[in-house]
């Protein structure tokens, strides 16, 4: 009886989860000797149900908030949305990037107009009359050398002017078949790669705009709402605390002899304060190291102080509506107190 009336002590002003666990432990730390003289005593602790933290993805202003404390609330339910304006306008950024690297990619395909085509057929005309005209007047100028009637160097200019449309004829013709062959396949490569790396820009900013709206994990509870509609959490700050449904358990504190004899999976008796019927459950984890004693500081007669926590499974369905906080003692078996 001494365990459930100093446990009850030790939660009555106790509301917080990290006071009331503090409060659990130093308790059993302190019963410990009397515990191995009188032959064993249950664990103490409390119930508890897994809980969850929706943290805030960016830096925003809290928009919406559609849920209140104590709310039941589905898996994937939209318990806060953040300010998405300044994530919006980067996706209409990246959604205009992806349209004109589609549009690009389109212009390769197809290759050069018809109206290109004419435009390089008559400037390849142009060049080739040029030419024409251009070899007819050397060959007089050459006529003339002869008879003495002009000099050397009006032909030399004329022989420039000859070699200079022959090379605008050549470079003409050059544009044309390079319009006539269509595009390179690296462009066409290059465009191709241009466009799928606009669209996984576009698919991350949807990923980041659905990540202003916080969802919940798993059905639950919310428990708490740290921060209120308008506020600015800060990145990583929990936005929506939730204890989630379902099958609760029982975190007790199991002294050092009594830890040796029990293994996971182990049944157990759980007693819940309150309640005269106990509950079955199934322990699912004890830990390997003391809760906040260093183990290596002590002595042989002090290692008897040490107390592991433990949970414990309550998978009836009597027990799936406890509260989180009340108080229980977990009987262990005589064989796991003299382990040691």
């Amino acid at each position: 009886m001494i365990w459930r009336m100093l446990l009850r002590v030790c939660f009555i002003p106790a509301c917080l989860r990290g006071a009331s666990q503090l409060a659990v432990v130093l308790l059993a730390i302190a019963l410990l000797p009397a515990c191995t003289r009188e032959g064993g005593a249950p664990a103490v602790g409390t119930i508890e149900r897994h809980r969850y933290e929706v943290a805030a993805t960016a830096a925003e202003q809290i928009v919406a908030l559609p849920v209140q404390e104590g709310r039941a609330v589905r898996a994937g339910e939209l318990v806060a949305q953040l300010d998405d304006r300044l994530l919006n306008a980067n996706r209409a950024a990246a959604a205009a990037q992806v349209e004109q690297s589609r549009q690009r990619l389109e212009e390769l395909r197809h290759g050069a107009r018809r109206e290109q085509l004419a435009e390089a057929q008559a400037q390849l005309a142009a060049a080739t009359a040029q030419r024409d005209q251009a070899n007819k007047d050397y060959t007089r100028a050459a006529q003339l050398l002869e008879r003495g009637l002009i000099a050397q160097s009006q032909v030399d200019q004329q022989l420039q002017l000859r070699d200079s449309s022959a090379a605008n004829v050549r470079a003409a013709q050059s544009a044309l078949d390079l319009l006539n062959a269509g595009t390179r396949s690296e462009q066409l490569a290059q465009a191709a790669a241009a466009l799928r790396a606009a669209t996984e820009e576009l698919r991350q900013q949807d990923v980041l705009l659905e990540r202003l709206k916080l969802r919940a994990p798993v059905d639950g509870v919310v428990e708490a709402l740290p921060y209120r509609l308008g506020e600015r959490p800060p990145l990583g700050a929990p936005v929506v605390i939730m204890l989630a449904s379902g099958v609760p358990y029982a975190r007790v504190y199991v002294s050092e002899p009594q830890r040796a004899g029990l293994r996971a999976g182990a049944q157990l008796q759980v007693r819940v304060d309150g309640i005269s019927k106990p509950y079955a459950g199934e322990l699912r984890y004890i830990a390997g190291e003391a809760s906040f004693t260093p183990y290596y500081s002590l002595t042989q007669r002090d290692r008897s102080r040490l107390a592991y926590v433990a949970e414990i499974d309550l998978p009836e369905s009597a027990a799936r509506d406890l509260p989180v906080g009340v108080p229980v003692e977990v009987p262990l078996p005589a064989a796991a107190g003299k382990g040691q």
